[in-house]
């Protein structure tokens, strides 16, 4: 099985709302590191809890980083976190939130960023 991603580059990827059981394909993919930036409950009781993304994405042997921003509201020490925790990444790295577009402008922020 294989997830749907877009490269931003050779080493990292994004991705739309993942669920607990795609932590499995995704270290299956070769991916060492799982960054979600959505805030949990932004979409509602349907979306899978962090803890629970944590859980499966632990069991399935990857680093998992929590790092929600809200659309339109990227903070510049947000900006500054996400660059703390790509340096201390395993890569690659495929990070999600509800369609990608959060996560890679938060990428692109943090390569503007001195941490």
């Amino acid at each position: 099985m294989s997830l749907p991603v877009r490269s931003v580059t050779p080493e990292f990827y994004v991705a739309a709302q993942l669920a607990p059981t795609d932590m499995a394909a995704a270290a299956a993919m070769g991916f060492k590191t799982v960054i979600c930036n959505r805030p949990d409950m932004e979409g509602g009781a349907e979306q899978p809890a962090s803890s629970s993304m944590q859980a499966a994405a632990v069991a399935a042997g990857l680093h998992y980083v929590y790092l929600p921003v809200v659309p339109g509201s990227i903070t510049p020490e947000q900006a500054v976190a996400m660059k703390q925790a790509l340096d201390a990444a395993q890569q690659p790295v495929l990070a999600f939130c509800r369609s990608g577009a959060r996560s890679t402008q938060l990428f692109m922020l943090a390569q503007q960023t001195a941490a």
